[in-house]
């Protein structure tokens, strides 16, 4: 079977989760016997053509008023304007018309259609090949991505979102199958009615982490060494966080890892002031990971998944994680990590402070982390889930 894949970015440009997914996948499924290409973005130039781990990368040049993924944040204006492009971009359209000629693909597998728009759906129907699409996010519901507004999530969608997304649900009608990364998102698009004619599945995304031994059991009064890491960004909860450890009466530390718009970051390094809490820019989450006792995922926003609270289980550190969206279809409470709930402010330090005062909780945490996210670890299980979603779509029942 040859497979399509089209996405924003590809390795090297690794913006977040969906890109490292997206190359786990692409591997994954031309190590098993599939035929693999990719459709990325570049911020100009010609249509270019690269092996990137032996796996075939295009690279076309995005037809919009500006490349959105740069550190430092665009004019209000511009991103007005590029939101109502990015609607239906059917300048995009021609570069994926290319590339289906050319490569004549079994089936097309979307993923953050970002810049491409969903004006693709419509070339790929046209050339009369299946689609599958996979979720990451909420960008087929709301241009940003998050539907994150006024330091919440939204609800419903808002005037702007129910504008530039007005034709999304009709369009979504010509996917033939749709992948959630949770059970969350997929159930999020189900209830506005999205994708009706499509088969649904769920697959979790996974990452690749060696078996490691338990640490030391931690014993009450050590230093307690809190984590952070993701994009600086405000939905990610991250001023919660720092505002709640700073009133902590406990003897602690606050490593915060991943980088955002200069501005935020600096607002940040501000708001943190003289507080034991240092600001280690971009660094492997391997390494980060052997520093910390418990990784606080404090996102605002409903989180499709939470990968990074994932990685932290798989390398034995618990996980205080507010509890929204995907995050808490792997954090349980009281198993692998705690919960708190972002509409009770106190609930997150609380929650840092009991697992200080409490070592034989904590060790116990320890101890559930790796194994309760053992079968998500499984590369194998994810290509097989894929493969087995992609032979349906192209060959029916019978595959």
């Amino acid at each position: 079977m040859k497979i399509l894949y089209i996405n924003a970015l590809y390795s090297p440009l690794i913006q977040g989760g969906a890109e490292l997914s997206l190359k786990a996948i692409a591997e994954g499924m031309q190590a098993a016997g599939h035929e693999v290409v990719v459709l990325s973005l570049k911020p100009a130039g010609a249509t270019s053509v690269e092996w990137v781990d032996q796996v075939k990368v295009y690279r076309t040049a995005l037809k919009n008023l500006y490349w959105p993924f740069e550190k430092t944040r665009a004019g209000k204006w511009d991103r007005m304007l590029w939101h109502a492009k990015d609607r239906y971009n059917a300048a995009m359209r021609s570069a994926v018309k290319e590339i289906l000629a050319k490569e004549n693909p079994d089936i097309v597998s979307c993923h953050n259609l970002v810049g491409w728009s969903v004006a693709v759906w419509d070339e790929i129907k046209a050339a009369g090949i299946p689609i599958v699409q996979v979720l990451h996010d909420l960008y087929l519901l709301c241009p940003n991505s998050d539907m994150f507004k006024g330091n919440s999530s939204c609800a419903t969608q808002c005037l702007s979102c129910s504008l530039l997304r007005k034709k999304h649900k009709q369009l979504s009608a010509q996917v033939d199958a749709v992948v959630g990364i949770s059970r969350f998102i997929l159930d999020r698009f189900e209830n506005f009615h999205y994708f009706k004619q499509a088969k649904k599945y769920v697959i979790y995304n996974t990452r690749d982490v060696p078996a490691s031994p338990l640490p030391p059991p931690r014993t009450n009064g050590s230093t307690f060494r809190v984590g952070y890491i993701g994009t600086l960004a405000e939905k990610k909860g991250i001023e919660w966080l720092i505002h709640q450890f700073k009133r902590l009466p406990i003897q602690a530390e606050l490593k915060i890892a991943g980088g955002g718009k200069k501005d935020y970051e600096d607002f940040l390094k501000g708001i943190a002031g003289a507080a034991p809490i240092s600001f280690l820019g971009y660094t492997t989450p391997s390494e980060f990971y052997k520093t910390i006792d418990v990784l606080v995922v404090p996102s605002l926003w409903q989180e499709p998944l939470g990968m990074v609270a994932i990685e932290a289980l798989a390398h034995h550190v618990p996980v205080i994680a507010n509890a929204v969206g995907g995050l808490q279809e792997t954090v349980k409470d009281g198993v692998n990590g705690l919960l708190c709930n972002a509409a009770k402010e106190n609930s997150l330090g609380d929650a840092i402070q009991r697992l200080y005062k409490d070592s034989s909780l904590y060790n116990d945490l320890v101890k559930n982390a790796r194994q309760s996210v053992e079968a998500i670890l499984s590369k194998e299980r994810m290509i097989n889930e894929y493969s087995s979603v992609l032979k349906e779509v192209v060959h029916g029942n019978n595959a």
